[in-house]
């Protein structure tokens, strides 16, 4: 009984620092997306270069979505996704200050901006669903797995550096899905304790 009190209270104690830490990494994938929508609307980035980011976070919200899957992140899991978020940042400032200009009023810098402004949305909706509690860690890994679908979509929509009407079309009705399943998981009855 004795042994049973102490590693009781350390798991107890433990429960708000990996829920801090989901609540860290989503915050800092809001944040990367915000840079890089800053970047398209003032030219900084061009929609493939835009399209290239959106793939490494995609990469990132995969590692974040598998660490989150057994409902905690264990200190090697958060180390890997630290350096990737690291990587991604260093690649977001190198991109927005290379010699590369994109236009920011063209029809695919305008769909390119307008699906990383959903992005943004949608992180901010993870993120204060973990701050209230509405989601577990286990459902804000799922909805980042979701996030990372969507943005490989874009990622495939850019990359050649247009995006027309269709490949939007494509990428709206992923952030559709992604969008009910968010309301879904935070308005459902499982609350982080």
């Amino acid at each position: 009984m004795k042994k049973t009190i102490p590693v009781l209270l350390a798991c107890l104690l433990a429960a708000p620092v990996f829920a801090q830490t989901a609540s860290n990494d989503v915050n800092r994938d809001l944040r990367q997306q915000s840079r890089i929508e800053a970047g398209l609307k003032s030219g900084q980035l061009t929609t493939r270069e835009a399209a290239h980011l959106e793939r490494e976070e995609s990469a990132v919200e995969r590692v974040e979505a598998k660490a989150l899957k057994d409902g905690s992140i264990s200190a090697g899991e958060q180390a890997r996704i630290n350096r990737m978020q690291n990587r991604v940042s260093a690649d977001i400032h190198a991109e927005k200050h290379d010699a590369q200009v994109g236009n920011p009023n063209s029809a695919s810098n305008q769909r390119m901006q307008a699906d990383v402004q959903r992005n943004i949305n949608q992180q901010q909706r993870i993120a204060d669903g973990i701050k209230d509690g509405s989601l577990t860690n286990r459902e804000a890994g799922k909805l980042e797995r979701g996030q990372a679908r969507t943005e490989r979509r874009e990622y495939r929509a850019g990359i050649d550096g247009h995006i027309n009407a269709a490949e939007q079309a494509r990428v709206q009705r992923s952030e559709n899905r992604q969008s009910r399943r968010i309301r879904h998981e935070r308005h459902d009855n499982q609350h982080s304790g």
